[in-house]
């Protein structure tokens, strides 16, 4: 899934982690920091550094894990933004 499809299970999901029916808009922001509750893999294209869902990326796998994924994308010509690659990401669970 993608970041707007984790926001919404994230404002679904209860503090276990079950997800109950929701509707309307979400309003989570979510920053390093962050304690994920239902999510535990994230499918993204990479984002623009020092925005909103970079530090959303972040706070999902880890700023170092981010870091790296993203000095080795530049290094290989990955395509950025919205039409670029994507990357499959875990959760940090440390």
């Amino acid at each position: 899934m993608g970041t707007t499809a984790l926001r919404l299970l994230e404002s679904a999901a209860d503090g276990e982690g079950r997800l109950h029916p929701f509707s309307g808009a979400t309003e989570i922001f979510i920053t390093p920091g962050y304690r994920f509750r239902a999510v535990d893999a994230l499918m993204t294209n990479f984002h623009l550094p020092r925005s909103t869902l970079f530090m959303l990326v972040c706070a999902f796998s880890g700023l170092e894990t981010m870091r790296a994924a993203y000095a080795h994308a530049i290094a290989q010509g990955y395509g950025f933004y919205s039409y670029g690659d994507s990357s499959l990401l875990f959760r940090d669970t440390r």
